[in-house]
C-alpha cells in the first residue's frame, strides 16, 4: 500500500490533481521553430515525439508540418536541432506524423497528403544520419505505427498505399530493416470487424489493437500469417473512441485512453487476454471539464500521459490497479475547449530518465526525470506514522491501525475530489456510507504534524 505524507496547512487532498497542489515537473529546456506553419485543422505546428540515444548522446525526434526534426538533448538545458528530414508531404494540410525506432533506424509515417514511409539510418550518429528509404510503394499514408522489437515486425495502422488499397492494419517483416516486406493486411479480429485500427501496443507477438468506436481487440500475432484473436472489448464503462493504450511491465495491466472530452482513462486486467476485466477509471483531476488524454507510455512504476490542454501528467502505478496522480506540468497556453490543442506525445525512455513532451503549438519540452522531481518535491522533517487499513477492498466498514496518538480527523474522497465521509480521530472502525458506489477512493488521515492519504477500494456489490 502506497503512503503519501504531506506537510501543508488546511484541508489538502494529497493526490488531488489541481495543478496548484501537485508537484510540478522541473522544466529543463524547450525547443521550437517560429518559422514553421501550423495546420489548417488545429493550428498544430508539431505532432508526435520519440527519442533515442547513440554513443552517449540523447536525441528527441519531433514531427512538424514540414517533416522530422532531430533535436539533441544531451544537455537538456540547450536543445539543439542537428538534422532535419523533409516529409514527402508538407504544409498546412499535415496533422499526423508518427515514429518508431528499430536496429539503428527511424521509421516515419504521415497520415495526410501524398506521403510515404521514410526510413532514416541513425547508426553513424552523432556524425551523420540519412534517409535510406522514402517510398509509397508499401505505405502512402498511415495514422500510427508500432514495432514489436522481439519479433522484428512493423505494425501500421489505418494504412493506405501499395497494391492493397486501404487496410485497418498491416504487418511488415523487418528482417532487412531498410526493406520491409509485407506479411499481411487485417480488418477482422474475433467479433470486431474494424473500420480502422487507430493505434496499437505490441509486445512479444501479443497485440492490443485500438479500433476506435469498435472497441479493443487482443490478438496473438506470434505467427503473423495466422493471427489468433484472444479477446475483444466492444463495450465498457465510459466508452468512447478507443484511441490508444499501454501495458505495465508485468503484462497484467493495460491503461486505455478514449479520445473524447471529459472521458476518463481505464485500468484493465489483461492477465487472461480471453477474459478482459475493467477494474476502474481515473483521470487527471483538473478543473477543465473538457479534459482529454491523448497518448500514454509506461516506465517502471509510472504512467506518463500527454493531455491535450493539460500537458504532462504522470501517475504512480506502484499499485497497478489504482493509478494515482504524482506530478504534472501544463505545457499549453491555449484556452480550454472542445478542440484538440496542447500536448500530443510523451517519451520517458532516454537513458538519463529525462522526459520528452511535444506540444502541438509550443514545440518540444524536456523535463527532469520523474524520480528526482518527486524527491525534490517531498517535504522533509515529517516522519509518517505507520498505517494499515483493512479489509481492502472493503464493503461496509474499514478498520484502521494508526501508530501515532495525534490523529485528529479522517476524511474520505472519491476520484473527483468530492468529500464522501468524515470521522473523528478517535474512531478506528469506520462504517462506510450506504450511497457509495464501487471504485477507488482516498482516505485522508489528518494528524497534528501532517497528513497521510491511503488508497482504498470499495466493492461494487455491497
Amino acid at each position: 500500500m502506497q503512503r503519501f505524507a504531506i506537510l501543508l496547512p488546511g484541508l489538502f487532498l494529497a493526490v488531488s490533481m489541481m495543478y496548484g497542489q501537485t508537484p510540478q515537473a522541473t522544466l529543463l529546456g524547450r525547443w521550437y521553430e517560429d518559422t514553421l506553419v501550423g495546420s489548417s485543422a488545429y493550428d498544430n505546428t508539431y505532432n508526435e515525439v520519440w527519442g533515442f540515444a547513440v554513443e552517449g548522446h540523447e536525441y528527441a525526434i519531433i514531427g512538424s508540418t514540414a517533416g522530422t526534426h532531430f533535436i539533441e538533448v544531451t544537455d537538456p538545458t540547450q536543445p539543439t536541432e542537428v538534422f532535419f528530414f523533409a516529409g514527402k508531404a508538407q504544409g498546412k494540410s499535415i496533422v499526423h506524423r508518427d515514429y518508431e525506432t528499430y536496429n539503428g533506424f527511424i521509421y516515419a509515417v504521415c497520415d495526410e497528403g501524398q506521403s510515404s514511409l521514410q526510413i532514416i539510418d541513425i547508426r553513424q550518429m552523432p556524425d551523420t544520419a540519412f534517409v535510406v528509404y522514402d517510398s509509397n510503394n508499401l505505405v502512402n499514408r498511415s495514422h500510427n505505427i508500432e514495432i514489436d522489437t522481439s519479433q522484428g515486425m512493423l505494425y501500421t495502422f489505418a494504412t493506405s498505399g501499395g497494391s492493397g488499397g486501404f487496410s485497418a492494419m498491416r504487418v511488415y517483416d523487418l528482417a532487412d530493416p531498410a526493406n520491409p516486406a509485407l506479411i499481411g493486411a487485417y480488418n477482422t479480429f474475433g467479433d470486431i470487424t474494424a473500420g480502422h485500427v487507430h493505434d496499437g501496443y505490441v509486445r512479444n507477438g501479443l497485440a492490443f489493437l485500438n479500433c476506435g468506436y469498435d472497441g479493443l481487440a487482443i490478438v496473438d500475432f506470434t505467427d503473423p500469417a495466422n493471427p489468433v484473436a484472444l479477446g475483444t472489448l466492444p463495450d465498457y464503462p465510459a466508452k468512447g473512441y478507443n484511441h490508444s493504450g499501454w501495458g505495465d511491465e508485468s503484462g497484467d495491466y493495460y491503461y486505455l485512453a478514449d479520445e473524447n472530452h471529459a472521458t476518463p482513462m481505464k485500468v484493465l486486467d489483461v492477465s487472461d487476454p480471453t477474459e478482459i476485466k475493467v477494474l476502474g477509471t481515473f483521470d487527471a483531476q483538473v478543473p477543465n471539464p473538457n479534459s482529454i488524454p491523448h497518448n500514454q507510455l509506461v516506465r517502471g512504476e509510472y504512467l506518463y500521459v500527454s493531455y491535450y490542454y493539460e500537458g504532462l501528467v504522470v501517475f504512480d502505478i506502484s499499485d497497478p490497479s489504482a493509478p494515482v496522480p504524482a506530478y504534472a506540468f501544463d505545457t499549453s497556453n491555449e484556452p480550454n475547449g472542445k478542440s484538440y490543442k496542447g500536448a500530443w506525445g510523451v517519451y520517458p525512455y532516454l537513458p538519463s530518465g529525462n522526459i520528452l513532451v511535444s506540444d502541438m503549438q509550443e514545440g518540444l519540452f524536456v523535463f527532469e526525470k520523474v524520480d528526482e522531481t518527486i524527491t525534490s518535491a517531498t517535504p522533509s522533517g515529517f516522519e509518517a506514522p505507520e498505517v494499515a487499513i483493512y479489509p481492502n477492498p472493503a464493503s461496509t466498514f474499514l478498520t484502521i491501525s494508526y501508530d501515532g496518538n495525534d490523529l485528529e480527523s479522517i476524511h474520505l474522497f472519491d476520484l473527483q475530489g468530492r468529500h464522501c465521509g468524515q470521522w473523528t480521530g478517535s474512531q478506528r472502525t469506520l462504517h462506510l456510507p450506504d450511497h457509495l458506489s464501487g471504485g477507488m477512493y482516498f482516505l485522508q488521515l489528518n494528524g497534528a504534524g501532517g497528513q497521510v492519504t491511503e488508497r482504498i477500494q470499495i466493492r461494487g456489490e455491497r
